[in-house]
Protein backbone atom coordinates (compact mmCIF):
# COMPACT_ATOMS: atom_id res chain seq x y z
CA UNK A 1 0.00 0.00 0.00
CA UNK A 2 1.32 3.53 -0.74
CA UNK A 3 -0.11 5.68 1.34
CA UNK A 4 2.65 8.04 0.56
CA UNK A 5 0.40 9.38 -2.31
CA UNK A 6 -2.52 9.95 -0.88
CA UNK A 7 -3.22 13.50 -1.18
CA UNK A 8 -4.23 16.30 -1.53
CA UNK A 9 -7.91 17.34 -3.38
CA UNK A 10 -6.61 20.40 -3.42
CA UNK A 11 -3.54 19.90 -5.47
CA UNK A 12 -5.34 20.62 -9.04
CA UNK A 13 -3.27 17.78 -10.10
CA UNK A 14 -5.77 15.53 -12.21
CA UNK A 15 -4.01 16.16 -15.65
CA UNK A 16 -1.42 13.71 -14.34
CA UNK A 17 -1.84 9.91 -13.90
CA UNK A 18 -0.95 7.97 -10.99
CA UNK A 19 2.29 7.19 -11.53
CA UNK A 20 3.48 10.68 -12.94
CA UNK A 21 2.43 12.31 -9.68
CA UNK A 22 5.08 12.70 -6.65
CA UNK A 23 5.50 13.54 -3.15
CA UNK A 24 7.07 16.62 -4.25
CA UNK A 25 4.08 17.38 -6.78
CA UNK A 26 1.76 16.87 -4.04
CA UNK A 27 2.73 18.95 -1.14
CA UNK A 28 4.10 21.45 -3.02
CA UNK A 29 7.75 21.54 -0.98
CA UNK A 30 5.56 22.88 2.39
CA UNK A 31 4.90 19.83 4.35
CA UNK A 32 7.68 17.21 4.78
CA UNK A 33 7.32 14.00 3.58
CA UNK A 34 8.27 12.49 6.45
CA UNK A 35 4.89 13.64 8.23
CA UNK A 36 2.75 10.49 6.83
CA UNK A 37 3.74 6.99 7.68
CA UNK A 38 1.68 3.99 6.08
CA UNK A 39 2.86 2.20 9.21
CA UNK A 40 1.63 4.71 11.99
CA UNK A 41 -1.90 5.43 9.79
CA UNK A 42 -2.76 1.50 9.63
CA UNK A 43 -1.80 1.23 13.59
CA UNK A 44 -3.92 4.10 14.69
CA UNK A 45 -6.91 2.26 12.66
CA UNK A 46 -6.16 -0.61 14.22
CA UNK A 47 -6.27 0.72 17.53
CA UNK A 48 -9.78 2.82 16.57
CA UNK A 49 -10.62 -0.73 15.44
CA UNK A 50 -9.22 -2.56 19.06
CA UNK A 51 -11.00 0.26 21.35
CA UNK A 52 -14.57 -0.22 19.87
CA UNK A 53 -17.33 -0.65 22.63
CA UNK A 54 -19.86 -0.11 20.85
CA UNK A 55 -22.69 -2.51 20.13
CA UNK A 56 -24.34 -1.17 17.24
CA UNK A 57 -23.97 -3.62 14.41
CA UNK A 58 -22.67 -1.33 11.89
CA UNK A 59 -19.77 -0.16 15.03
CA UNK A 60 -19.19 -3.63 14.99
CA UNK A 61 -18.58 -4.39 11.46
CA UNK A 62 -16.45 -0.96 11.37
CA UNK A 63 -13.63 -2.18 14.00
CA UNK A 64 -14.20 -5.63 12.28
CA UNK A 65 -13.03 -4.09 8.73
CA UNK A 66 -9.87 -2.25 10.16
CA UNK A 67 -8.81 -5.11 12.25
CA UNK A 68 -8.48 -7.12 9.13
CA UNK A 69 -5.16 -5.85 7.46
CA UNK A 70 -5.51 -3.32 5.38
CA UNK A 71 -5.09 -2.96 1.57
CA UNK A 72 -6.49 0.28 0.60
CA UNK A 73 -9.06 3.04 2.21
CA UNK A 74 -11.91 3.79 1.46
CA UNK A 75 -12.32 7.61 1.84
CA UNK A 76 -8.59 8.67 0.70
CA UNK A 77 -6.58 7.99 -2.39
CA UNK A 78 -3.51 9.63 -4.15
CA UNK A 79 -5.92 12.99 -4.68
CA UNK A 80 -6.61 13.31 -0.95
CA UNK A 81 -9.93 13.37 0.30
CA UNK A 82 -12.24 11.81 -2.19
CA UNK A 83 -15.87 13.02 -3.68
CA UNK A 84 -17.24 10.01 -1.87
CA UNK A 85 -16.92 11.39 1.21
CA UNK A 86 -18.49 14.77 0.33
CA UNK A 87 -21.11 13.00 -1.17
CA UNK A 88 -21.77 11.21 2.47
CA UNK A 89 -21.04 14.32 4.49
CA UNK A 90 -24.28 16.26 2.56
CA UNK A 91 -26.63 13.42 3.54
CA UNK A 92 -25.29 13.31 7.26
CA UNK A 93 -25.34 17.27 7.49
CA UNK A 94 -29.61 16.60 6.92
CA UNK A 95 -29.85 13.91 10.02
CA UNK A 96 -30.90 16.49 12.21
CA UNK A 97 -34.10 16.87 9.84
CA UNK A 98 -34.90 13.39 10.49
CA UNK A 99 -34.70 13.98 14.62
CA UNK A 100 -31.06 12.37 15.05
CA UNK A 101 -27.98 14.24 16.11
CA UNK A 102 -24.99 15.22 13.99
CA UNK A 103 -22.79 14.23 16.74
CA UNK A 104 -23.66 10.62 16.80
CA UNK A 105 -22.57 10.43 12.71
CA UNK A 106 -19.46 12.41 13.92
CA UNK A 107 -20.19 15.26 11.51
CA UNK A 108 -18.19 18.07 12.92
CA UNK A 109 -15.17 15.85 13.41
CA UNK A 110 -15.16 14.92 9.76
CA UNK A 111 -15.52 18.35 8.64
CA UNK A 112 -12.60 19.62 10.33
CA UNK A 113 -10.44 16.83 9.51
CA UNK A 114 -11.44 16.44 6.18
CA UNK A 115 -10.09 20.85 6.02
CA UNK A 116 -7.00 19.37 8.05
CA UNK A 117 -5.78 16.97 4.96
CA UNK A 118 -7.14 18.84 1.94
CA UNK A 119 -4.86 22.19 2.96
CA UNK A 120 -2.59 20.12 5.31
CA UNK A 121 -2.41 22.58 7.81
CA UNK A 122 -2.18 21.30 11.58
CA UNK A 123 -3.16 23.31 14.17
CA UNK A 124 -3.03 23.52 18.07
CA UNK A 125 -5.13 20.12 18.87
CA UNK A 126 -3.28 18.24 15.84
CA UNK A 127 0.34 16.96 16.11
CA UNK A 128 0.56 13.90 14.13
CA UNK A 129 -1.65 13.90 10.37
CA UNK A 130 -1.03 10.33 10.49
CA UNK A 131 -3.44 10.40 13.34
CA UNK A 132 -5.99 12.66 11.36
CA UNK A 133 -5.83 10.74 8.29
CA UNK A 134 -7.00 7.14 10.62
CA UNK A 135 -9.55 9.00 11.92
CA UNK A 136 -11.15 10.56 9.27
CA UNK A 137 -11.15 7.31 7.65
CA UNK A 138 -12.45 5.22 10.88
CA UNK A 139 -15.38 7.80 11.54
CA UNK A 140 -16.18 8.24 7.51
CA UNK A 141 -16.87 4.51 7.60
CA UNK A 142 -18.31 4.42 10.91
CA UNK A 143 -20.48 7.18 9.96
CA UNK A 144 -21.71 5.73 6.54
CA UNK A 145 -22.72 2.18 8.02
CA UNK A 146 -24.54 4.06 10.50
CA UNK A 147 -26.07 6.38 8.43
CA UNK A 148 -27.22 3.45 5.51
CA UNK A 149 -27.96 0.46 8.26
CA UNK A 150 -30.75 3.00 9.59
CA UNK A 151 -32.31 4.62 6.18
CA UNK A 152 -32.23 1.06 4.66
CA UNK A 153 -33.62 -0.94 7.42
CA UNK A 154 -34.33 1.18 10.49
CA UNK A 155 -31.81 2.63 13.17
CA UNK A 156 -33.46 0.59 15.82
CA UNK A 157 -33.85 -3.58 14.93
CA UNK A 158 -37.46 -4.31 16.11
CA UNK A 159 -37.00 -7.63 16.86
CA UNK A 160 -34.64 -7.27 19.16
CA UNK A 161 -36.07 -4.06 21.03
CA UNK A 162 -39.23 -6.13 21.06
CA UNK A 163 -38.36 -9.76 21.93
CA UNK A 164 -39.06 -9.36 25.47
CA UNK A 165 -42.51 -8.24 24.68
CA UNK A 166 -42.40 -11.94 22.86
CA UNK A 167 -45.74 -10.33 20.92
CA UNK A 168 -44.10 -9.00 17.55
CA UNK A 169 -43.44 -10.71 14.46
CA UNK A 170 -43.84 -8.40 11.22
CA UNK A 171 -42.12 -10.14 8.38
CA UNK A 172 -39.37 -6.92 8.04
CA UNK A 173 -36.38 -7.03 6.08
CA UNK A 174 -32.93 -7.44 7.66
CA UNK A 175 -30.05 -6.70 6.76
CA UNK A 176 -27.57 -9.63 5.19
CA UNK A 177 -24.79 -11.14 6.98
CA UNK A 178 -22.26 -9.65 4.76
CA UNK A 179 -24.33 -6.18 3.92
CA UNK A 180 -21.46 -3.85 5.56
CA UNK A 181 -19.54 -5.54 2.61
CA UNK A 182 -21.56 -4.97 0.12
CA UNK A 183 -21.73 -0.84 0.88
CA UNK A 184 -18.15 -0.91 1.29
CA UNK A 185 -17.81 -2.30 -2.50
CA UNK A 186 -20.52 0.60 -3.24
CA UNK A 187 -18.36 3.11 -1.96
CA UNK A 188 -14.87 1.63 -4.07
CA UNK A 189 -17.28 0.97 -7.13
CA UNK A 190 -17.69 5.09 -6.82
CA UNK A 191 -21.12 4.54 -6.78
CA UNK A 192 -21.97 5.73 -3.34
CA UNK A 193 -24.39 8.87 -4.10
CA UNK A 194 -26.58 6.73 -6.19
CA UNK A 195 -27.04 3.96 -3.18
CA UNK A 196 -27.45 6.99 -1.04
CA UNK A 197 -30.35 8.24 -3.30
CA UNK A 198 -31.80 4.65 -3.56
CA UNK A 199 -32.33 4.08 -0.01
CA UNK A 200 -33.88 6.89 1.49
CA UNK A 201 -37.54 6.48 2.72
CA UNK A 202 -40.21 7.71 0.84
CA UNK A 203 -43.57 6.52 1.66
CA UNK A 204 -45.87 9.57 2.17
CA UNK A 205 -46.21 8.74 5.49
CA UNK A 206 -42.32 8.74 6.18
CA UNK A 207 -42.78 12.52 4.56
CA UNK A 208 -45.96 14.16 6.41
CA UNK A 209 -43.89 13.15 9.38
CA UNK A 210 -41.10 14.90 8.93
CA UNK A 211 -42.85 18.03 7.66
CA UNK A 212 -44.64 17.37 11.05
CA UNK A 213 -41.01 17.32 12.66
CA UNK A 214 -40.20 20.74 11.74
CA UNK A 215 -43.21 22.34 13.41
CA UNK A 216 -43.05 20.15 16.23
CA UNK A 217 -42.78 22.44 19.86
CA UNK A 218 -42.61 20.28 22.39
CA UNK A 219 -40.09 17.44 23.24
CA UNK A 220 -42.85 14.95 23.75
CA UNK A 221 -44.29 16.03 20.15
CA UNK A 222 -41.07 15.50 18.78
CA UNK A 223 -39.93 12.53 20.62
CA UNK A 224 -43.63 10.84 19.70
CA UNK A 225 -43.08 11.68 16.36
CA UNK A 226 -39.10 10.33 15.95
CA UNK A 227 -40.17 7.03 17.07
CA UNK A 228 -43.36 6.89 13.77
CA UNK A 229 -40.55 8.05 11.69
CA UNK A 230 -38.34 5.45 12.59
CA UNK A 231 -41.45 2.60 12.78
CA UNK A 232 -41.63 4.18 9.42
CA UNK A 233 -38.12 2.70 8.03
CA UNK A 234 -39.06 -0.72 8.08
CA UNK A 235 -39.76 -2.34 5.32
CA UNK A 236 -41.97 -5.41 5.09
CA UNK A 237 -41.10 -8.29 3.35
CA UNK A 238 -44.97 -8.35 2.31
CA UNK A 239 -45.27 -4.40 1.79
CA UNK A 240 -48.60 -2.93 2.65
CA UNK A 241 -50.44 -3.34 -1.16
CA UNK A 242 -51.69 0.29 -2.78
CA UNK A 243 -54.37 -1.63 -4.77
CA UNK A 244 -56.64 -4.40 -3.94
CA UNK A 245 -58.16 -5.16 -0.52
CA UNK A 246 -56.55 -4.50 2.67
CA UNK A 247 -57.23 -4.72 6.36
CA UNK A 248 -55.04 -2.70 8.87
CA UNK A 249 -55.87 -2.62 12.38
CA UNK A 250 -53.54 0.06 14.29
CA UNK A 251 -53.66 -0.84 18.27
CA UNK A 252 -53.46 2.84 20.32
CA UNK A 253 -56.16 3.83 17.74
CA UNK A 254 -58.06 1.21 18.52
CA UNK A 255 -59.49 1.02 15.01
CA UNK A 256 -59.63 -0.93 12.17
CA UNK A 257 -59.36 0.27 8.21
CA UNK A 258 -60.44 -1.85 5.05
CA UNK A 259 -59.39 -0.62 1.95
CA UNK A 260 -60.99 -1.97 -1.58
CA UNK A 261 -61.06 -0.65 -4.93
CA UNK A 262 -64.14 1.41 -4.38
CA UNK A 263 -64.53 0.72 -0.37
CA UNK A 264 -63.16 2.29 2.79
CA UNK A 265 -64.39 0.47 5.60
CA UNK A 266 -63.81 1.66 9.08
CA UNK A 267 -64.62 0.58 12.62
CA UNK A 268 -63.92 0.86 16.41
CA UNK A 269 -62.11 -2.26 17.76
CA UNK A 270 -61.35 -3.89 21.35
CA UNK A 271 -57.60 -4.73 21.34
CA UNK A 272 -55.29 -6.50 24.20
CA UNK A 273 -55.12 -5.38 27.71
CA UNK A 274 -51.49 -4.35 28.69
CA UNK A 275 -51.01 -7.10 30.68
CA UNK A 276 -52.32 -9.52 27.67
CA UNK A 277 -51.16 -6.93 24.68
CA UNK A 278 -52.35 -7.62 21.03
CA UNK A 279 -49.58 -8.71 19.25
CA UNK A 280 -47.83 -6.86 15.97
CA UNK A 281 -48.20 -9.03 12.80
CA UNK A 282 -48.85 -9.35 9.21
CA UNK A 283 -50.41 -12.29 7.59
CA UNK A 284 -53.89 -12.74 5.61
CA UNK A 285 -57.25 -13.87 6.44
CA UNK A 286 -58.53 -17.19 5.27
CA UNK A 287 -61.73 -17.79 6.45
CA UNK A 288 -64.27 -16.68 8.82
CA UNK A 289 -66.18 -19.37 11.25
CA UNK A 290 -69.67 -18.41 12.09
CA UNK A 291 -70.98 -19.38 15.91
CA UNK A 292 -67.46 -20.49 16.63
CA UNK A 293 -66.65 -22.75 19.70
CA UNK A 294 -64.17 -20.89 22.45
CA UNK A 295 -61.84 -23.04 23.29
CA UNK A 296 -60.55 -21.38 26.53
CA UNK A 297 -56.42 -20.41 26.55
CA UNK A 298 -54.70 -22.53 29.45
CA UNK A 299 -53.70 -18.77 30.77
CA UNK A 300 -57.06 -17.89 31.45
CA UNK A 301 -57.79 -21.66 32.95
CA UNK A 302 -54.82 -20.87 35.34
CA UNK A 303 -56.04 -17.20 35.95
CA UNK A 304 -59.66 -17.86 36.51
CA UNK A 305 -61.29 -21.49 35.26
CA UNK A 306 -59.09 -24.14 37.39
CA UNK A 307 -59.53 -22.39 40.62
CA UNK A 308 -64.11 -23.06 40.07
CA UNK A 309 -63.10 -26.89 39.52
CA UNK A 310 -65.91 -28.69 40.10
CA UNK A 311 -68.36 -26.10 40.46
CA UNK A 312 -71.30 -26.65 38.33
CA UNK A 313 -73.38 -23.32 38.93
CA UNK A 314 -70.09 -21.47 37.61
CA UNK A 315 -69.68 -24.18 34.38
CA UNK A 316 -73.30 -24.04 33.46
CA UNK A 317 -73.66 -20.34 33.90
CA UNK A 318 -70.59 -19.46 31.24
CA UNK A 319 -71.71 -22.32 29.19
CA UNK A 320 -68.87 -23.91 29.70
CA UNK A 321 -67.85 -27.92 28.86
CA UNK A 322 -64.77 -29.82 29.50
CA UNK A 323 -63.51 -32.46 27.00
CA UNK A 324 -60.68 -35.08 27.26
CA UNK A 325 -57.78 -34.13 24.51
CA UNK A 326 -56.63 -37.51 24.10
CA UNK A 327 -60.31 -39.17 23.38
CA UNK A 328 -62.34 -35.60 22.82
CA UNK A 329 -65.08 -37.38 25.49
CA UNK A 330 -67.40 -35.07 27.16
CA UNK A 331 -66.52 -34.96 30.92
CA UNK A 332 -68.62 -34.96 33.91
CA UNK A 333 -67.69 -31.04 35.50
CA UNK A 334 -67.87 -33.05 39.04
CA UNK A 335 -65.28 -35.59 37.22
CA UNK A 336 -62.81 -32.94 36.64
CA UNK A 337 -60.25 -31.66 39.69
CA UNK A 338 -58.19 -28.18 39.59
CA UNK A 339 -55.16 -30.58 38.80
CA UNK A 340 -56.83 -32.36 35.92
CA UNK A 341 -57.46 -28.99 34.42
CA UNK A 342 -54.01 -27.38 34.86
CA UNK A 343 -52.32 -30.50 33.24
CA UNK A 344 -53.33 -29.56 29.79
CA UNK A 345 -55.10 -32.69 29.35
CA UNK A 346 -58.41 -31.36 29.00
CA UNK A 347 -59.80 -28.47 27.30
CA UNK A 348 -62.26 -25.90 28.19
CA UNK A 349 -64.83 -25.05 25.48
CA UNK A 350 -67.51 -22.85 25.44
CA UNK A 351 -70.40 -23.42 23.48
CA UNK A 352 -71.39 -21.17 20.69
CA UNK A 353 -74.02 -18.84 20.38
CA UNK A 354 -75.08 -15.48 21.30
CA UNK A 355 -73.39 -15.63 24.75
CA UNK A 356 -70.19 -17.12 23.25
CA UNK A 357 -67.43 -14.47 23.73
CA UNK A 358 -66.44 -14.54 20.49
CA UNK A 359 -69.68 -13.14 19.32
CA UNK A 360 -71.30 -14.75 16.28
CA UNK A 361 -68.22 -14.58 13.97
CA UNK A 362 -64.52 -15.03 13.88
CA UNK A 363 -62.07 -14.04 11.30
CA UNK A 364 -58.96 -16.58 11.11
CA UNK A 365 -55.57 -15.98 9.98
CA UNK A 366 -52.34 -17.91 10.70
CA UNK A 367 -49.91 -16.41 13.35
CA UNK A 368 -47.93 -17.85 16.07
CA UNK A 369 -50.07 -16.49 18.80
CA UNK A 370 -53.63 -18.13 18.16
CA UNK A 371 -54.99 -14.61 17.81
CA UNK A 372 -57.82 -13.72 15.71
CA UNK A 373 -60.54 -10.89 14.70
CA UNK A 374 -63.55 -11.17 16.53
CA UNK A 375 -67.02 -10.22 17.66
CA UNK A 376 -68.32 -10.35 21.42
CA UNK A 377 -71.26 -11.14 23.52
CA UNK A 378 -70.60 -7.57 24.80
CA UNK A 379 -70.86 -5.00 22.34
CA UNK A 380 -70.76 -1.92 24.97
CA UNK A 381 -67.07 -2.36 25.10
CA UNK A 382 -66.96 -0.54 21.71
CA UNK A 383 -68.04 2.79 23.54
CA UNK A 384 -64.84 3.02 25.60
CA UNK A 385 -62.29 5.87 24.79
CA UNK A 386 -59.71 2.99 25.72
CA UNK A 387 -60.26 -0.20 24.16
CA UNK A 388 -57.20 -2.16 25.85
CA UNK A 389 -59.03 -4.75 27.67
CA UNK A 390 -59.41 -8.18 25.38
CA UNK A 391 -57.16 -11.31 26.21
CA UNK A 392 -54.98 -10.13 22.90
CA UNK A 393 -58.00 -11.00 20.11
CA UNK A 394 -59.09 -7.56 18.24
CA UNK A 395 -62.47 -7.42 18.63
CA UNK A 396 -64.34 -5.58 15.39
CA UNK A 397 -67.60 -3.50 15.52
CA UNK A 398 -69.46 -4.19 12.50
CA UNK A 399 -68.76 -7.73 11.67
CA UNK A 400 -70.88 -8.01 9.45
CA UNK A 401 -69.92 -4.98 7.06
CA UNK A 402 -66.29 -6.62 7.59
CA UNK A 403 -67.50 -10.19 6.40
CA UNK A 404 -69.00 -8.92 3.11
CA UNK A 405 -66.07 -6.78 2.63
CA UNK A 406 -63.72 -10.20 2.68
CA UNK A 407 -66.34 -11.82 0.26
CA UNK A 408 -65.41 -11.71 -3.61
CA UNK A 409 -69.07 -10.74 -5.13
CA UNK A 410 -70.78 -12.47 -2.88
CA UNK A 411 -74.56 -13.05 -3.93
CA UNK A 412 -77.25 -12.03 -1.77
CA UNK A 413 -78.54 -15.37 -0.82
CA UNK A 414 -74.84 -16.01 0.59
CA UNK A 415 -74.74 -12.60 2.14
CA UNK A 416 -77.98 -13.41 3.58
CA UNK A 417 -77.25 -17.36 4.39
CA UNK A 418 -74.38 -15.37 6.78
CA UNK A 419 -77.14 -12.65 8.52
CA UNK A 420 -79.46 -15.41 9.86
CA UNK A 421 -76.42 -17.58 10.51
CA UNK A 422 -75.31 -14.00 12.79
CA UNK A 423 -79.12 -13.57 14.02
CA UNK A 424 -79.07 -10.35 11.60
CA UNK A 425 -82.53 -10.18 10.13
CA UNK A 426 -82.17 -11.09 6.32
CA UNK A 427 -82.82 -8.94 2.81
CA UNK A 428 -83.75 -11.19 0.06
CA UNK A 429 -87.50 -12.68 -0.02
CA UNK A 430 -86.18 -16.38 0.40
CA UNK A 431 -83.98 -14.77 3.57
CA UNK A 432 -87.19 -13.58 4.81
CA UNK A 433 -89.33 -16.64 4.21
CA UNK A 434 -86.83 -18.88 6.04
CA UNK A 435 -86.29 -16.72 8.74
CA UNK A 436 -90.25 -17.22 9.70
CA UNK A 437 -90.02 -21.12 9.05
CA UNK A 438 -86.85 -21.64 11.40
CA UNK A 439 -87.95 -19.55 14.65
CA UNK A 440 -84.98 -21.13 16.98
CA UNK A 441 -81.11 -20.46 16.97
CA UNK A 442 -80.19 -23.73 15.74
CA UNK A 443 -82.20 -24.11 13.10
CA UNK A 444 -80.93 -20.93 11.75
CA UNK A 445 -76.64 -21.46 11.61
CA UNK A 446 -77.04 -22.14 7.90
CA UNK A 447 -73.07 -21.62 7.60
CA UNK A 448 -70.08 -22.99 9.77
CA UNK A 449 -67.23 -21.49 8.06
CA UNK A 450 -66.70 -19.11 4.80
CA UNK A 451 -63.30 -19.50 2.86
CA UNK A 452 -62.35 -15.80 1.93
CA UNK A 453 -60.80 -16.10 -1.50
CA UNK A 454 -58.49 -14.54 -2.55
CA UNK A 455 -56.75 -14.37 0.93
CA UNK A 456 -57.25 -10.86 2.21
CA UNK A 457 -53.72 -9.02 3.03
CA UNK A 458 -53.73 -8.28 7.67
CA UNK A 459 -51.57 -5.84 9.16
CA UNK A 460 -51.73 -5.39 12.82
CA UNK A 461 -49.33 -2.43 13.86
CA UNK A 462 -49.02 -0.25 16.22
CA UNK A 463 -48.09 3.47 15.69
CA UNK A 464 -49.21 6.46 17.80
CA UNK A 465 -49.42 8.74 15.17
CA UNK A 466 -51.67 7.26 12.37
CA UNK A 467 -53.96 9.27 9.09
CA UNK A 468 -57.99 8.53 10.02
CA UNK A 469 -60.54 7.09 7.67
CA UNK A 470 -60.32 11.05 5.96
CA UNK A 471 -56.61 10.86 5.77
CA UNK A 472 -55.46 13.22 8.27
CA UNK A 473 -53.07 12.57 11.05
CA UNK A 474 -53.94 11.96 14.49
CA UNK A 475 -52.07 11.15 17.62
CA UNK A 476 -52.53 8.35 20.21
CA UNK A 477 -51.90 7.48 23.50
CA UNK A 478 -48.84 5.19 24.08
CA UNK A 479 -50.61 2.43 25.23
CA UNK A 480 -48.20 -0.70 25.70
CA UNK A 481 -44.74 2.02 26.14
CA UNK A 482 -43.83 1.03 22.71
CA UNK A 483 -42.56 4.31 22.32
CA UNK A 484 -39.80 4.70 25.23
CA UNK A 485 -38.92 1.03 23.82
CA UNK A 486 -38.21 2.72 20.90
CA UNK A 487 -36.96 5.95 22.58
CA UNK A 488 -34.73 4.13 24.70
CA UNK A 489 -33.31 2.26 21.68
CA UNK A 490 -32.80 5.53 19.41
CA UNK A 491 -30.62 6.84 22.12
CA UNK A 492 -27.41 6.29 20.43
CA UNK A 493 -28.03 8.72 17.64
CA UNK A 494 -29.85 11.07 19.91
CA UNK A 495 -26.70 12.02 21.52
Amino acid sequence: MVLFLLFIAGCQQTGHSQTEITKQALFDGKVPVSVFNDSLIVSHLNQLAATETSKLEADQRTADHYKDSLKSLLWIDYLGVNSRADSLLAYLQQVEEMGLKKSAFFVDSIRQDMERLRTLKADSAVTDMNQVVARLEYHLTKACLRYVYGQRYGFVNPTKAFKNTGIFSLNIEAPAQDYAQQVMHQIQRDSLAEYLREIQPRSSYYMQLKDLLAKASTDAERQRIICNMERSRWRLKNPIPETGKRVIVNIPAFHLYAYGKDTVLDMRVVCGAVKTKTPILDSKIEWMELNPKWVIPMSIIKKDVARRAGDSAYFARNRYDIFDRSTNKQMAIGEVSRDMLLSGKYRVAQKSGSANSLGRIVFRFKNPYSVYLHYTSNPSAFQRSVRAISHGCVRVSKPFELAEFLLNNPDEWLLDRIRISMSLYPKTAKGRNFWKTHTDEESRKLINSQTVSPNVPLYILYYTIWTDEKGTLQTYSDIYGYDKVLWNNLQPYLK
